[in-house]
């Protein structure tokens, strides 16, 4: 199943999106500038292959997580290169950095 859902925080607006899989569950919480998401995200990847490099995308990641709200409230384990450029850090909760994103 697939469930998606407005979000907002402190005014501003977000897409919450969940996707049940077996034995796990895919968790996103985006807006047109970026996203954050649980450990199925490959922030490595984004960093270290220079064409998914130059895209520039705004994006962290959360581990341990299984649900929207957990992912809001848990520390980035890994956050893009370019995310850095809106303050974005390792260990800021997944809230703190989507507040950033204007």
């Amino acid at each position: 199943m697939i469930t998606v859902n407005p979000l907002e925080i402190e005014g501003k607006y977000f897409t919450a999106t969940q996707v049940e899989l077996p034995k796990t569950n895919l968790l996103i919480i985006s807006n047109e500038i970026g996203y954050i998401m649980c450990a199925a995200l490959d922030v490595d990847f984004f960093n270290e292959n220079e064409k998914l490099r130059a895209r520039e995308v705004i994006a962290g990641r959360a581990e341990g997580v299984r649900t929207i709200e957990e992912l809001l409230n848990a520390p980035l384990a890994k956050v893009t290169d370019a995310s850095k450029k809106y303050g974005w850090e390792v260990g800021m909760t997944g809230k703190d950095a989507l507040l950033k994103l204007t």
